[in-house]
This record gives C-alpha cells, structure tokens and sequence, in this order.
C-alpha cells in the first residue's frame, strides 16, 4: 500500500471511531432534525449579506449616511465647543476680577434672564431627581 492510502485509510478510521461517539451520533440527530430550520436561516443570512453588501458598496447610499450623521451630531459639537469656550472665558474673567459681589449685586443678577433660565433648570433638575429617588426607595 502506498503511503498516501495508508493515510487515508487511518484518516478514515479516525472519522469512523468518531461516528460511532454516543454524544456525536446524538448531536448528528439534532442537526439532521433542524436541517429545514437551518436552511432557511442560510437563505435569510444569505439574502441580508447581499442587501447590506449593496447598500456598502452604493456610494451615493454611503455619502447620504454620512451627510445625515454629520447634521445631527455637527450642531451637538458646535455646542459643546461653545459651551466650552464659555466656560474657560468666563473662568478666565473670574480669576482676574476682584470686586466683591455684595447683596444689592445678587438681587441686580437674580433679574438677569440668563440667572433666571439657570434657577429654573436647576429647580426642575432637583425635584426630577428627587423623584426618581423617591420612586427608587418605593420600588425596593
């Protein structure tokens, strides 16, 4: 016998004492019962690999993707670089001034509409929080 048939003949026994396993032969059964079953998640598999294939490969798909993520997240990160630059200016402004804020420069800032926006969300922020944890505490 030749060597190669010599292989083949080892390989094929090695396959045989494999097939002849207890939890192989039962695993073999499951997978000829869900055949059907498996057949058609190919085909499903199969027809999604094709339309997402398309879909990547269609440029003007691809460039309308794109356009439509950049104008929803454009305008969060122009706000937030504004936010931002607010912040470290009105940081660098408070570090230079030096003046005291007495009680009649509180009651001037309370009427500022910016001050009064900030109250308001502040309030709203608390009592949200405040009954988020009381629906915690009632739920345990």
């Amino acid at each position: 016998m030749s060597q190669t048939t010599q292989t083949i003949a080892r390989e094929s026994v090695d396959v045989l004492d494999q097939l002849m396993k207890p939890e192989v032969q039962e695993s073999l059964t499951v997978l000829v019962e869900n055949l059907p079953k498996l057949a058609e998640m190919v085909t499903l598999l199969t027809k999604t690999y094709d339309v997402v294939q398309s879909l990547a490969t269609d440029q003007v798909f691809v460039d309308d993707i794109k356009g439509g993520i950049s104008e929803v997240a454009l305008p969060i990160v122009e706000g937030a670089k504004t936010l931002a630059a607010n912040a470290i200016e009105a940081n660098d402004r408070a570090q230079v001034e030096t003046a005291t804020i007495g009680l009649f420069g509180l009651l001037k800032m309370l009427k500022d509409p910016q001050v009064q926006k900030t109250f308001r969300f502040a309030q709203a922020f608390l009592e949200i929080s405040a009954q988020r944890s009381q629906q915690k505490r009632q739920g345990e």
